[in-house]
């Protein structure tokens, strides 16, 4: 299964469309399902989405219109594949990206995967046995405390407790792709041991 994990678009406020190169990878039919940490801002950038694919969860995040997103949560789980996958915005992670701070959200929403936004930069990392990513912002919209932001997506390919993170950042003119793999272990015993 093929989900996007997006968010931090910022459309029409700090970002007007995608970068091309990104419009042309994300053509409708090919992803089953969108993860978004939010700050869409309005209409326009759901609507986009929904032109790649109608399977969308997202959160709310700290510049979404409140008549667009009044019914969004701040924090949402979903099971797919053998993950379950937590999704928040990341404003509500204080200090922004902290390690702790992130796995203490991980623990509350019990999950494999925890996908956080705010910062607008593509972060990945293993921690306790567990898979933090933060997609960055697919529009490259500048965030609060930085205006040089690299814009980029997440594409991830779940089979059943295997998940392969593919990273496409758009560095100048240049595309490029870098991929993660992550394997769910038992809680109970840590890989290669039992």
């Amino acid at each position: 299964m093929l989900v996007l994990v997006t968010g931090d678009l910022h459309i029409p406020h700090r970002a007007n469309d995608l970068p091309a190169k990104f419009k042309k990878l994300l053509t409708p039919g090919k992803i089953q399902h969108i993860l978004c940490t939010g700050n869409l801002n309005g209409k326009e950038a759901e609507n986009m989405l929904k032109q790649i694919c109608s399977e969308i969860v997202c959160v709310k995040g700290d510049f979404d219109e409140p008549t667009v997103c009044k019914d969004t949560p701040e924090s949402v789980v979903v099971k797919l594949g053998g993950f379950r996958i937590g999704l928040v915005h990341g404003h509500q992670v204080i200090p922004w990206g902290d390690k702790e701070s992130l796995a203490m959200w991980q623990r509350k929403l019990d999950v494999d995967v925890l996908i956080y936004g705010g910062t607008h930069r593509y972060t990945t990392f293993e921690y306790e046995g567990k898979f933090f990513i933060n997609p960055g912002s697919i529009t490259g919209a500048f965030a609060n405390l930085d205006t040089d932001v690299v814009p980029s997506f997440v594409l991830m390919d779940i089979t059943n407790d295997k998940l392969v993170n593919y990273v496409y950042q758009l560095e100048g003119d240049e595309l490029k792709v870098k991929k993660k793999e992550f394997t769910k272990t038992d809680s109970c015993c840590p890989a290669g041991k039992s």
